[in-house]
């Protein structure tokens, strides 16, 4: 389950609370029992990865995904051309 963060507009007290995605929102302010509860939008708390997912924009740095890693050959016997691989 999620976890959504919400902000009082009348008091300004910030809530976190963990709903089903399918839950209606939270309207009631915890602090000041005002229903002026609104969600806030915010990034998510998880990140896809393995094969099979594509890349995003979370990955930083010069590290180069499983794809393109593949793709080069590495040096040693092959980069002489003695290695009986078709290049």
């Amino acid at each position: 389950m999620p976890i959504y963060e919400y902000q009082c507009q009348a008091c300004g007290n910030e809530h976190e609370a963990l709903q089903k995605m399918s839950a209606e929102p939270l309207v009631t302010c915890p602090a000041c029992s005002e229903p002026e509860l609104k969600k806030k939008i915010s990034a998510a708390g998880f990140r896809l990865k393995g094969n099979g997912w594509y890349e995003t924009d979370f990955k930083g740095g010069s590290k180069k995904s499983g794809a393109e890693a593949s793709a080069k050959p590495s040096g040693g016997s092959c980069g002489s051309g003695g290695c009986g691989h078709k290049h």
